[in-house]
């Protein structure tokens, strides 16, 4: 695959990912933590992102981005018929989640908070990283 194929790819995996937030309605500041993107990255160049630039390709934003794409598919698992409740589930204080929401932990606790959200949804993800230890 050429530079520009991979190149293509990057971007249309970040406007999905963009699209994705926005279903969720994150607001910019916090999309940029989120997605782990760097410390130069401010709310407003996230509209860049919707067209044509793709997010850097580094391993702490792949890994962000790897968690919240699991997160979003065991969501669309978990609500089959309404997608607007995964969105309620995100923002509700949970007792599993310390009594936060889950959005809450995603983005102020960075990629530990990725990883707890997901393991709480994604049972599979939960039992790799468990038979892991």
């Amino acid at each position: 695959m050429n530079e520009q194929q991979n190149q293509d790819k990057r971007i249309a995996l970040t406007q999905s990912i963009m699209s994705l937030l926005d279903d969720w309605s994150i607001a910019a500041t916090d999309k940029v933590s989120l997605l782990g993107l760097p410390d130069d990255v401010r709310a407003r160049h996230m509209e860049h992102y919707r067209s044509a630039k793709a997010f850097p390709d580094t391993d702490t934003v792949n890994q962000h981005i790897e968690h919240i794409a699991g997160i979003a598919d065991a969501l669309r698992t978990m609500y089959p018929l309404n997608a607007g409740m995964g969105v309620i589930w995100l923002k509700q204080g949970h007792k599993r989640c310390d009594g936060r929401a889950p959005l809450s932990l995603m983005v102020d606790d960075g990629i530990h908070g990725l990883k707890r959200v997901r393991a709480l949804v994604d049972c599979s993800y939960a039992w790799s990283v468990s038979d892991a230890i």
